[in-house]
């Protein structure tokens, strides 16, 4: 056992916790806190024992409340082909797409309907019929900015350099690149064909257009982080504290110290909604926790501990058990508010004619945007303060961004 603990990947006393999520593991170690420890059986001051709201759904019940499906009709196509020939005849960067440069007078009115459904009733929505390939990968990406802007006009950078060079990244191509960069520089599952487990991005809305989906597997999946919470609040309020209480994040920045305080769960009173009604924010990654790859958690960060490892996969369990599985088209763009929906997705097996390739953008849209916990506001910064029309840049092909390469990627990438 104690062979083990010293070659574990991470910190000393870090607990027998992968990224990739063990059933077993995590029965043992409820069973073990059960019955070794005395648990807080209250929910933290001011929590709510249940939420009640449309954001609290699973795949029993969701299908019979909601259509998620916003088909594109053969009208609102041939409106987005005039919106892309306008574009063009600009001659501006991408990084111009937005209402205005991309008019879509009639479909406007039904995607700011989309927007709000997405930040105060389902909390997602797919768009289906996007026409992939009848274009250009450049007229495709104007196409997919030009869509989303009316959902949620404001883009966030998703990586800070492009070609060695300062930038702000608009779109991230979330492919398996196994075949061109070796394991140890890939940090994030999102280039590879594991299984992503549960959790959240950055941003207020995460949204994934489909270039072409796998040959087997990779289905997309959705959970309802209230759905989630209800559960918790009623068998184990001890895992609500713990995830309301300090985590120690790690921030993948090249430095392998870097880490910030703060916790993965949050309460918003009724009385500082406009909605006036509880809402409940979670933002959390795995990966931070437990490392991945080619990035496994940094020795000189302080493990995490028992309570917290129990805590990770239990989110993940509870929201696998609750999950809704899309079908993932072509075409399609899955619009999700990522401060109230975990998503995940399957392994997968590609073919030389059948990779999955997904196609990313980081979205706010401050019409309907929810209040950000003081403790967000730096991670949100990141994301959007101070992105520019001019400096933005839309990638054509995929490439594995600086946060998620391996210890020998950021050697290589600080050359």
């Amino acid at each position: 056992m104690a062979i083990a603990e010293l070659t574990r990947p991470g910190p000393i006393g870090q607990p027998d916790i992968g990224y990739t999520p063990n059933y077993d593991k995590f029965l043992a170690r409820t069973k073990r806190r059960l019955a070794t420890e005395k648990l807080d059986k209250t929910l933290p001051p001011g929590f709510p024992q249940k939420l009640e709201s449309d954001l609290v759904w699973d795949n029993t019940d969701i299908g019979d409340r909601y259509d998620w499906t916003f088909q594109l009709t053969p009208s609102d196509l041939e409106e987005v082909e005039e919106a892309l020939k306008h574009f063009k005849s600009l001659e501006k960067p991408l990084g111009y797409v937005n209402q205005e440069t991309f008019p879509l007078p009639q479909l406007h009115a039904k995607l700011r309907q989309v927007s709000k459904e997405i930040h105060e009733d389902f909390g997602f929505k797919v768009v289906r019929g996007v026409p992939v390939d009848q274009h250009t990968r450049e007229e495709v990406l104007i196409i997919y900015a030009g869509l989303a802007s009316h959902i949620a006009p404001v883009r966030g950078r998703q990586d800070h350099q492009f070609d060695g060079k300062p930038a702000d990244v608009a779109v991230n191509h979330i492919k398996d690149m196994s075949a061109k960069v070796d394991a140890s520089k890939i940090g994030a599952p999102a280039y590879t064909t594991d299984k992503q487990v549960f959790h959240t991005d950055s941003g207020d809305i995460i949204a994934l257009l489909c270039l072409e989906t796998a040959a087997e597997g990779g289905k997309s999946k959705l959970s309802s982080s209230w759905r989630v919470y209800n559960e918790l609040a009623e068998t184990r309020p001890d895992i609500i504290r713990t995830l309301a209480g300090p985590w120690q994040s790690e921030v993948f920045d090249g430095q392998g110290t870097s880490y910030v305080t703060r916790p993965l769960l949050f309460h918003q009173p009724a009385s500082t909604n406009p909605t006036g009604k509880d809402r409940l924010i979670i933002q959390y990654a795995r990966r931070v926790f437990t490392g991945f790859q080619g990035l496994p958690r940094s020795s000189s960060i302080p493990p995490i501990t028992e309570a917290q490892a129990e805590a990770l996969d239990a989110l993940h369990f509870l929201a696998e058990k609750h999950a809704l599985s899309l079908d993932f088209q072509k075409g399609d763009i899955q619009f999700v508010n990522n401060l109230s929906i975990f998503h995940a997705r399957d392994g997968f097996t590609n073919t030389p004619d059948k990779q999955r390739h997904l196609v990313r953008l980081w979205l706010r849209d401050e019409e309907f945007a929810w209040k950000l916990p003081e403790e967000l506001g730096g991670r949100w910064d990141k994301v959007f303060k101070g992105v520019t029309e001019e400096g933005q840049v839309f990638p054509l092909e995929p490439y594995v961004r600086s946060s998620a390469l391996g210890k020998e990627g950021e050697k290589e990438g600080a050359k």
